[in-house]
């Protein structure tokens, strides 16, 4: 018998990969929805899974995208603490200033 895919597994490998990548490159609102849509996806699988594991081949790329989703949402999770940390002291000036030695820094 030929084993099916999950319906969601890739796409939730992918919203994981997307969200570290979107947390360190833009902000951490992106690691957080990404995350979010991707642990929610994993989650009907996991259900459809649970039914009849013996039916399903690509178990292993959900859990490998659960685990990236979990790894973006505290990475943005914190960015985004971080950010709010900063504008709450510093205000605006002080974040545009740190945004500002970051793209220097590879000069």
């Amino acid at each position: 018998m030929m084993n099916q895919k999950l319906p969601n597994a890739q796409t939730v490998l992918i919203l994981g990969i997307v969200s570290i990548v979107g947390t360190c490159c833009c902000t951490g609102l992106i690691g957080i929805i990404c995350g979010l849509i991707g642990l929610n996806k994993y989650k009907s699988d996991k259900l459809l899974y649970d039914s009849n594991p013996s039916e399903y081949s690509d178990f292993n790329n959900l859990s490998t995208g659960r685990i990236l989703c979990i790894i973006g949402l505290a990475l943005g999770s914190l960015q985004l603490v971080y950010t709010i940390f900063i504008l709450a002291t510093g205000g605006v000036d002080a974040y545009m200033e740190q945004i500002e030695q970051l793209k220097n820094m590879g000069k």
